[in-house]
């Protein structure tokens, strides 16, 4: 699906070894004008120094924050003016909240970049994984959110406003029918049960991470650095 935006997956490297159901790769395969890098810091990272160092394009980051741009409001005309005439790169973090924070956290070339967000349409649809709280979002559903938002803008075209949610579902079919399959011994040891009955994280991690999503836009808008775990 070709996209005016050019997007930029920066993955965790326990996503990338690691993650079987992991979306960021999935939508990155989609996506012909997009990149997949794996790291934890990238402030010497060749390929994405290039990027942010163009005058040619207008690198921001998807994140929530209090300066963030909330696209779903619209585009302001200052974001707009940055945007003239140049490209515009939205950098990703794709890993779990606490990994995409580290992520963030030794890359100070991506703490510096203008931060956009959204406000989710729905909740997730990620029925075989917990996300932490309402509101945060797979990578892939982030992307279909960011796409959604910038063709209201008239930033991008998203013609096909499907195909994401649809290529979503058919993984998340596939992964189902896997697990309950009694011929896939060693797949998983038991089927994945319904998001209504799953309890969220217990314990001094679970208050943790719920402390630090239930801040001011911690996660309301953001789904862009989040597998749900």
């Amino acid at each position: 699906m070709p996209t005016a935006t050019r997007l930029v997956f920066l993955m965790h490297p326990k996503e990338f070894k690691q993650e079987k159901a992991g979306t960021g790769r999935l939508t990155h395969l989609c996506l012909p004008n997009s990149e997949l890098h794996m790291g934890t810091a990238f402030d010497d990272h060749a390929a994405v120094q290039a990027l942010i160092r163009d005058p040619r394009n207008f690198p921001v980051l998807l994140y929530p924050g209090a300066t963030a741009v909330n696209l779903s409001h619209g585009a302001p005309a200052e974001f707009r003016a940055q945007l003239a005439g140049r490209k515009l790169v939205v950098f990703l973090l794709d890993g779990t909240w606490s990994g995409a924070r580290k992520m963030l956290r030794l890359s100070p070339s991506l703490q510096r970049l203008p931060r956009i967000m959204f406000t989710p349409s729905a909740p997730s649809r990620y029925v075989i994984k917990q996300q932490p709280i309402e509101g945060c979002l797979s990578t892939l559903e982030a992307v279909h959110e960011l796409l959604t938002v910038l063709e209201m803008s008239a930033l991008d075209h998203y013609p096909d406003n499907g195909q994401l949610l649809d290529v979503f579902k058919r993984m998340q079919d596939y992964q189902i029918a896997c697990a309950a399959d009694p011929n896939r011994a060693g797949y998983r040891r038991q089927a994945y049960s319904s998001p209504e009955e799953r309890k969220s994280s217990q314990g001094r991690s679970g208050a943790r991470r719920a402390n630090y999503l239930a801040q001011p836009n911690a996660a309301d808008g953001a789904g862009s650095a989040t597998e749900g775990r």
